[in-house]
């Protein structure tokens, strides 16, 4: 219906909208973020829509049902959902361009057998796609391909097509007749979303988004983008590197704490069924100084990483620090505590600090693990080939007990590692005779650590 058209500005970060321009969001407290758009106000029909009367209920009369899953093919796949895709959820998969989101998505659904499925492609042809599935080996009669922008003819082929899944690639390309803005502005992309939200509640049927990031790392649009969908996976890893990793950063149907890791080959992507072995280069059959071995726990999975570690004399008077997948802020506050507490003196020196296979790693038990390699490369000894670390650091100095700390030594135990280096007391309680034949060393301070190591 034909209306009047109106320029409102919005937030490009959390949606917030006013008549005017403002150089401070007062949604979100953001500066500069809004941007202007114009709308069409659709005018009134003069006819009331009759109001649908929802009565509050008991919580204890609530009753509670499980959420009927779709398993998908990726194993990893599924365990980043919490189980498998939930009918009439709306899930968002982000990523930078040329990772691999479509490619993860078209092996996936070419997979699926039994299900219809409609492929809606903003992007790319429908050539383009169908070669990209011959590449992939896999053919299947039930996926149907969709070429198209309008959200109004999208629709119109969903009633023909009846879709038991339906992917969106991507949501950024999608417009609406009903706002006279360009795709991919803050309120298409809302519009679209809220659309597309509602289709999925009320037919049950799952759809999948695919969604730009901007050159910050996160998703392109408006914030309330991510407040609408029911998952939030974010897609990432070096585009120059054979590995990707599939993190949850919102999940209303399951652990937010879960990660997927793939490799990257001709035919697709390939599911990294051991990581620890993946994320370790590969067998040394000499030791080197600054390397070191950690494990964390991603979910409920405990990972082997290799901590690699580089120090040497500033060359330039400012000393550097370089950091690639851990946390920078972190790392300062360990060269800090080794110079206060150990005597270590780092101030005039560079460090470069790199988790190997392209993980990113925020657990604090791999702290250990970090100031071991700093001080390996320090003094250029190297650290046993065998031996493991596991523990967090705090400003005193003092090596503090993990939680999973049974696992981390199964976990260390089962690849090999016959040294681990763990906070003191912190194996009572569990089962002694699953370590037996293992040297573990219980440590209470990072001095104490470097004495036992190399003494």
């Amino acid at each position: 219906m034909a209306g009047k058209t109106k320029t409102i500005y919005v937030c490009s970060s959390c949606g917030y909208d006013a008549p005017k321009w403002l150089g401070k969001c007062p949604g979100c407290g953001e500066w500069n973020t809004m941007i202007e758009e114009k709308v069409v106000i659709a005018k009134s029909s003069g006819r009331g829509t009759p109001l649908r009367t929802v009565k509050p209920v008991r919580l204890s009369e609530i009753e509670i049902r499980d959420e009927v899953r779709i398993k998908m093919p990726s194993e990893e796949l599924n365990r980043v959902l919490g189980g498998g895709l939930v009918e009439g959820s709306l899930t968002l998969i982000g990523g930078e361009p040329g990772i691999g989101k479509s490619t993860l998505l078209l092996q996936n659904i070419l997979s699926i057998r039994g299900r219809r499925i409609l492929y809606v492609s903003g992007e790319e042809s429908a050539t383009q796609l169908k070669l990209r599935a011959d590449r992939l080996g896999k053919v299947a009669d039930n996926t149907f391909i969709l070429c198209e922008t309008r959200l109004e003819n999208i629709f119109s082929q969903i009633e023909k097509v009846d879709p038991e899944i339906l992917v969106i690639d991507s949501i950024q390309t999608i417009a609406t007749e009903n706002i006279e803005s360009a795709s991919g502005s803050v309120a298409q992309v809302r519009e679209c979303a809220a659309s597309l939200l509602k289709y999925a509640k009320e037919s049950g049927v799952p759809v999948i988004l695919v969604g730009h990031i901007n050159k910050e790392g996160a998703i392109a649009g408006p914030k309330v983008l991510e407040h609408i969908v029911d998952t939030v996976l974010q897609f990432e890893g070096d585009r120059q590197c054979l590995y990707r990793i599939l993190r949850s950063i919102k999940n209303r149907f399951g652990s937010t704490s879960e990660i997927g890791i793939y490799e990257m080959v001709q035919k697709g992507l390939k599911e990294v069924k051991n990581p620890s072995e993946m994320l370790m280069s590969q067998k040394r059959d000499q030791e080197i100084s600054g390397v070191s071995i950690g494990v964390t726990v991603e979910g409920i999975r405990p990972i082997m990483v290799e901590v690699q570690a580089l120090v040497s004399s500033a060359a330039y008077g400012t000393p550097q620090r370089s950091v690639t997948g851990f946390d920078p802020r972190r790392l300062n506050m360990l060269l800090a505590v080794l110079e206060k507490r150990a005597r270590f003196k780092l101030g005039q020196k560079d460090v470069f600090l790199n988790i190997a296979g392209g993980l990113k790693v925020a657990d604090p038990a791999l702290d250990l693990s970090v100031v071991a390699a700093i001080m390996s490369s320090n003094f250029d000894v190297a650290i046993p080939i065998r031996a493991a670390f596991v523990g967090e650091i705090g400003l005193s100095g003092e090596v503090r007990p993990v939680t999973r700390i049974e696992q981390r030594v199964a976990e260390a135990i089962k690849l090999g590692f016959d040294t681990i280096f763990i906070p003191r007391d912190n194996l009572k309680g569990i089962n002694k005779d699953a370590i037996s034949g293992t040297n573990i060393i219980e440590v209470g301070k990072v001095e104490e650590t470097f004495r036992k190591l190399f003494e």
